[in-house]
């Protein structure tokens, strides 16, 4: 059938988006099984624990989410004998559960809990406590015999403060604890150092410049990733001060990212002495490394059908658990023996249809500080065509962070637009991981600059190769990928339409009301306050809302402690006042993303209606 893009018949469904919403929280090898940890957007995004037995571990109406740092992560745990360990959503305790049992909590009210680990039969936690001023934080062991639950001071201590930290680990005496820890005054990857707390108490700290996930591989000696040479890889040291590390197979990739979240695992050791690994340079690649401790290890790739997001949740003898996405399969948890290869999925991770889910294309644009990197994903609908001569629309996408990383995968969410004859582009611009520290700090004081110059050269450099429509590229982006839209809006002359969802609008008043995790992120991405408040005026899209003359659709949660609903109801007032056209949706009950079924299909059905106004196609459905 020959239609106009953007009218194609679509299979996809706003409900579809939701069905296919849910996210892998963790994963653990527990005795003969696997268990993992999975959000229910049908539930309100309840996040459950589910087994390879068929069998849901955590019912209703249990949550286990964290919220240090705000992001959480790390909000379960479970032992061997299947007692399960966890964050309760509502209350924000911690508790027991003995399989087939009930939760008791372990821990008192009050502060909250995440990264939660299990080492030699000890509880350990990074711990949260906002009730007072200054906020202090600190790696924690949870006593599992309850007693912490009316005596908070039954909580041992390992390290506090005022400053972050996370990934604490177990020497194999059981007599120190690494962890890395990082100041206010800066992002994980901008300056977290590696420190052991010693049997004492006293802190030794190793230094670095944005190490992650210490592991004890001896008595006496520590792997962990760094990135001093620009790219994170592993590196091995003894756990004194006065000690150089030695990198561990070095690559032109990084086994290593942004610490957004405490569950975020790059490399996972076998107890025979080698490292599962993640290595990303634009896409994920899984590799085997078979000695660490040889001059130049053989590094093996393994054959899995990830592409991004990989994590290495657990490893067991030689099974490892890695959950990600692919460029030809869903998101999916797979099990994979290093024994003989063999490689079990364990949930999701389905083969998609290669007729409707187009197959991502890395491309690269020049941009005016440097390239750019991205993934195109053309029209594609087998039962449709459009009439002779007709370009697509296309929407500009542009990830949250700023520094995060799409890795050109396949996506429900985005086979709902091309399916319907709607491309996308999704743009890694400077300030992205995966392709290195310079890439990542390109966007060093340049926040609402060099974002919003790479978004355009994208959009331009598709539209001049013939792939888009140049009258017909919008621009959508949530958190700080909402900043860039409203940015570029605001620049003019490429964008036909933007949807921000939970978008900064204002940089005085993120700083002003954020959470404490990126209290000083504006100071690294713009410049310090109140030096430059001159600079954070004229960069917010607030400022120059007159200059926005195109049509804008703003999505946001009404509990969004991240991105508070007044940024997004700054510009609504201002684009209201000045005529341009634009819609608001508050939803109740979200936060700084969508979780919720309803959510996720209203802001769908939303979003398609607007593009189908702004580009003047009828939506088939």
């Amino acid at each position: 059938m020959t239609s106009p893009f953007g009218s194609w018949s679509s299979p996809f469904t706003p409900a579809d988006l939701s069905r296919s919403a849910p996210r892998i929280e963790g994963a653990r090898i527990v005795g003969s099984e696997i268990w993992w940890g999975e959000s229910v957007p049908s539930e309100g995004g309840r996040v459950t624990v589910r087994s390879s037995t068929g069998q849901e571990i955590l019912p209703a109406p249990w949550g286990a989410r964290s919220r240090v740092h705000e992001y959480g992560g790390g909000a379960w745990t479970a032992d061997a004998d299947g007692t399960l360990y966890f964050v309760d959503v509502a209350d924000r305790r911690v508790h027991r559960m003995p399989r087939g049992g009930v939760p008791h909590p372990l821990t008192s009210s009050g502060a909250q809990f995440g990264g939660l680990s299990l080492q030699q039969g000890r509880l350990f936690a990074v711990r949260e406590d906002l009730r007072d001023v200054p906020h202090e934080r600190a790696i924690v062991e949870i006593p599992v015999d309850g007693s912490a639950a009316t005596d908070e001071s039954a909580v041992r201590v390992v390290a506090a403060g005022p400053d972050f930290f996370a990934h604490p680990a177990l020497s194999p005496d059981g007599a120190r604890v690494a962890f890395v820890t990082w100041s206010q005054e800066h992002m994980p990857w901008e300056g977290a150092r590696l420190v052991v707390a010693e049997a004492d108490g006293s802190p030794t700290d190793l230094g670095g410049q944005a190490a992650l996930q210490p592991t004890w591989v001896g008595a006496d000696e520590l792997l962990y990733l760094d990135n001093p040479s620009g790219r994170w890889n592993l590196h091995r040291a003894p756990a004194r001060v006065d000690a150089d590390a030695a990198p561990i197979a070095p690559a032109d990739a990084d086994t290593g990212g942004g610490l957004w979240v405490l569950g975020n695992r790059w490399y996972g050791t076998l107890d025979d002495g080698r490292v599962v690994a993640v290595r990303t340079n634009g896409t994920d690649e899984l590799v085997l490394i078979d000695d660490i401790h040889a001059a130049e290890p053989t590094v093996h790739a393994l054959d899995l059908p990830i592409t991004g997001e990989a994590s290495i949740d657990d490893v067991s003898g030689t099974w490892v658990l890695i959950s990600g996405a692919g460029a030809t399969v869903e998101k999916g948890l797979w099990c994979v023996d290093v024994a003989d290869g063999t490689v079990v999925t364990v949930t999701g991770g389905a083969p998609v249809d290669s007729d409707w889910f187009p197959l991502a294309r890395a491309v690269t644009f020049d941009g005016p500080h440097g390239p750019v990197h991205a993934f195109d994903y053309a029209p594609l609908n087998p039962n449709e065509t459009a009439p002779e001569g007709e370009r697509p629309p296309y929407i500009v996408m542009v990830h949250g962070g700023p520094t995060a990383h799409v890795a050109g995968t396949a996506s429900t969410a985005y086979a709902f637009w091309t399916s319907r004859g709607i491309g996308v582009l999704d743009v890694n611009y400077g300030g992205s991981t995966g392709y290195g520290r310079g890439y990542r700090e390109r966007l060093d004081g340049a926040w609402g600059v060099v974002d919003v110059d790479d978004v355009i050269a994208a959009a331009q450099g598709l539209a001049a190769s013939g792939a888009a429509d140049a009258e017909r590229i919008a621009i959508r982006g949530g958190s700080a990928g909402g900043w860039t839209v409203l940015s570029a809006l605001v620049r003019g002359g490429a964008f036909a339409a933007g949807i921000s969802r939970y978008g900064v609008t204002d940089l005085r008043m993120l700083a002003a009301d954020t959470h404490d995790f990126e209290k000083h992120y504006l100071t690294g991405l713009v410049g310090p306050l109140p030096e430059a408040e001159a600079v954070y005026i004229e960069r917010s899209p607030l400022t120059h809302a007159d200059q926005i003359d195109v049509p804008v659709l703003l999505l946001q949660g009404e509990d969004d402690l991240v991105v508070p609903p007044s940024q997004s109801e700054a510009i609504r007032d201002a684009l209201a006042a000045r005529g341009i056209a634009h819609e608001y949706v508050l939803f109740p009950g979200e936060g700084h993303g969508f979780r919720r079924a309803e959510t996720i299909e209203a802001a769908a059905r939303a979003e398609l209606r607007f593009l189908g106004e702004a580009f003047g196609f009828e939506p088939a459905d």
